[in-house]
């Protein structure tokens, strides 16, 4: 019993590592994308229809990726930048190349939401397009970003298991390795349970954190 717990616990902690550093690169990526996005639309603050149907095509492409594909195509991105093909940094690569495009599309449509009257009213007083995005647009669609971030994270829950699967680590690769294959149908619970307790601290915080900045807009 002492193994299996040190087992869990080591896989968590991989797991943890791969979503969180994954979220973190995805954000510093998935924001500026998507406000570049928004910028361009039809409905932007500086409209480019050429540059934006280019971005948005690769961004559906990207995102039309299978995961499990997307993971083998990147194996040598993987080794360029990590040293490595397997293992739970080298998990990191392709987890965030797929979250980008997918966080980016979520802020993007959050920030289409964002009330146009206030867009238009900042223009008028003077406002700079940057000013806007950061002073306005961001601060106003702050409460669905979390959310968005959230859902992200959720997301690559499941994308970390799925990568464990094939020499990523975590809770992915304790189920297969240790469950699976041995035919160990405690581990398999073990490893599902946990990725259920962590959707669920992830949802309940996410939903709690953007309830307060709500109510701080309102």
């Amino acid at each position: 019993m002492d193994d299996l717990l040190h087992l869990v616990l080591e896989a968590t902690g991989e797991t943890l590592y791969m979503i969180l550093v994954s979220t973190f690169f995805t954000i510093l990526f998935g924001l500026p994308l998507a406000l570049i996005l928004y910028t361009t639309g039809q409905s932007g603050l500086n409209p480019k229809p050429k540059l934006y149907a280019v971005l948005d095509v690769i961004v559906n492409i990207t995102r039309s990726f299978p995961f499990i594909i997307l993971m083998i195509v990147l194996l040598p991105l993987s080794k360029l930048i990590v040293g490595t093909k397997i293992g739970t940094s080298a998990s990191i690569v392709p987890l965030t190349v797929g979250a980008i495009p997918f966080l980016a599309r979520l802020f993007e449509q959050e920030f289409l939401n964002v009330d146009r009257g206030i867009i238009e009213a900042s223009k008028s007083m003077g406002a700079s397009n940057f000013n806007i995005l950061t002073k306005v647009l961001i601060p106003e669609s702050l409460p669905q970003l979390v959310l968005a971030i959230t859902n992200l994270m959720i997301t690559l829950i499941g994308y970390s298991a799925m990568a464990g699967t094939i020499g990523g680590g975590g809770l992915g690769a304790l189920a297969k390795r240790y469950g699976y294959d041995r035919f160990n149908t405690e581990v398999l619970l073990w490893a599902v349970v946990v990725i259920i307790i962590l959707v669920e601290i992830v949802q309940i915080s996410g939903t709690k954190i953007s309830n307060k900045l709500n109510k701080k807009n309102i």
